[in-house]
């Protein structure tokens, strides 16, 4: 699990991701659902659900399943 102080890694910096889409990113590569991410980071679903809509394009990607391979 990503840490809140650790830098970004190449694919965040490289795709312009903000620190809370790399994170939330990171953790949708790991499985976690939506409801699941936000409880963890004090968000709503709706919120993860609306980061990972900006962070897709992007990182050239269309679905979740995609993320997993990047990390």
């Amino acid at each position: 699990m990503p840490e809140a102080g650790r830098a970004s890694g190449p694919v965040d910096a490289a795709a312009g991701l903000t620190p809370q889409e790399s994170q939330i990113v990171r953790l949708a590569a790991e499985g976690l659902s939506n409801k699941d991410i936000a409880a963890r980071l004090f968000l709503s679903p709706r919120t993860v659900g609306y980061h990972l809509y900006k962070a897709y394009p992007k990182l050239g990607v269309v679905s979740r399943g995609e993320l997993a391979g990047m990390f």
